[in-house]
C-alpha cells in the first residue's frame, strides 16, 4: 500500500540518526507501553490520510535523513489543560536519501511523490556521515 501522506519533523538536538535513535530508545520519557510517541501542539486534521502508511521524516541538521512509521495519534492533556497530539511511531527507523530541507517550525505534511527514496533500516552503533556531508554527496549522486 502506498502512503496518501507524511509527516515532516525537525529532530531538535540530533547531530545524528544514531542520536535520535538513543533519545527514542532510552532517554525520552514519552513512552506509552513500551511504545515512543512524538509530542506536538498542534493536532493533524488529515490524520486518515496519514495512517494510511505514512511516515515521519526526521530532518537532522538541515537535511532529511530518516524516517519512522505512523502507527496512530493520541490526545494528551497535560497539567496546564493544554490539549497536545501524541504521534506514535514505530520503533523501527529508516534511513533515507539525504535530502536538504530549509529549517521551520512545527510539523509540515510531505506529500509522497516529495519523500525521499529508503536506504533501509538504521541501527543504532552505525556510524553516520555528518548531515550536511550526506547531503552534498547525494547532490553528486553518491549514495
Amino acid at each position: 500500500m502506498s502512503a496518501k501522506l507524511h509527516m515532516l519533523k525537525l529532530s531538535v538536538g540530533s547531530e545524528s540518526i544514531d542520536q535520535l535513535i538513543d533519545w527514542q530508545q532510552h532517554r525520552s520519557k514519552q513512552r506509552r507501553d513500551g511504545q515512543y510517541y512524538h509530542v506536538t501542539r498542534m493536532f493533524p486534521k488529515r490524520v486518515d490520510d496519514l495512517l494510511e502508511g505514512g511516515s515521519m521524516y526526521w530532518v537532522i541538521q538541515g537535511v532529511i535523513l530518516a524516517r519512522q512509521r505512523i502507527l496512530g495519534f493520541d490526545e494528551l492533556r497535560g497539567e496546564d489543560g493544554i490539549r497536545r497530539c501524541a504521534i506514535l511511531l514505530s520503533d523501527e527507523v529508516i534511513r533515507t536519501e539525504a535530502t536538504p530541507k530549509r529549517p521551520f517550525q512545527g510539523w509540515r505534511y510531505l506529500q509522497p511523490q516529495d519523500a525521499p527514496a529508503d536506504l533501509g533500516r538504521a541501527t543504532q552503533g552505525e556510524s553516520d556521515l555528518p548531515p550536511k556531508l550526506m547531503a552534498a554527496l547525494a547532490e553528486i549522486g553518491v549514495r
